[in-house]
């Protein structure tokens, strides 16, 4: 598998497989799905969007400032992996790659706002990763029942080179 920057190509398959999550509700804080107009400005934005290419895209990264100014330092991500190829590595990959590229665009650690709790995968993916724990929001996340959950914010410095 190979983890590359995004091409108009790939757009279709970005676009499912990111409205996937937004739709189930459970892990993204956007409500509304991503169209191919905006889809098509939200990738060009950011600072990386990459995509996992198993001969076919299964899954997508974006990596974009946390914050602005002098806070601009510090990156924020979001993953998705095909739904039907969860649980065989493809999340790993993807965030472990975000890691390597961290310093090429300027950014010296990766933080996270708001993993939910209840998303047990992404959590221990990050620690086995060696993200440090910050702190809990509680009640951080309205889910897709309107049940308010805890979010969990973490950071991983940018690995040296």
């Amino acid at each position: 598998m190979v983890i590359r920057p995004y091409t108009d190509q790939d757009l279709d398959t970005m676009i499912m497989l990111w409205n996937e999550v937004v739709e189930a509700g459970n892990a993204f804080p956007q409500t509304e799905p991503l169209t191919r107009d905006t889809a098509e400005t939200f990738f060009a934005e950011q600072s990386l969007s990459a995509v996992a290419d198993d001969g076919q895209v299964v899954g997508l990264y974006i990596l974009h400032p946390n914050n602005v100014g002098r806070c601009g330092h510090i990156a924020n991500a979001s993953f998705a992996v095909d739904q039907k190829l969860r649980g065989h590595g493809i999340g790993r990959q993807l965030v472990s790659d975000a890691l390597r590229r961290l310093k090429d665009y300027g950014f010296r650690g990766l933080q996270f706002n708001a993993v939910v709790k209840s998303n047990e995968t992404a959590l221990k993916l990050y620690k086995d990763l060696g993200f440090t724990f910050i702190g809990v929001i509680p009640g951080g996340f309205r889910n897709k029942e309107d049940i308010y959950e805890d979010i969990y914010i973490f950071y991983h410095e940018a690995p040296e080179a």
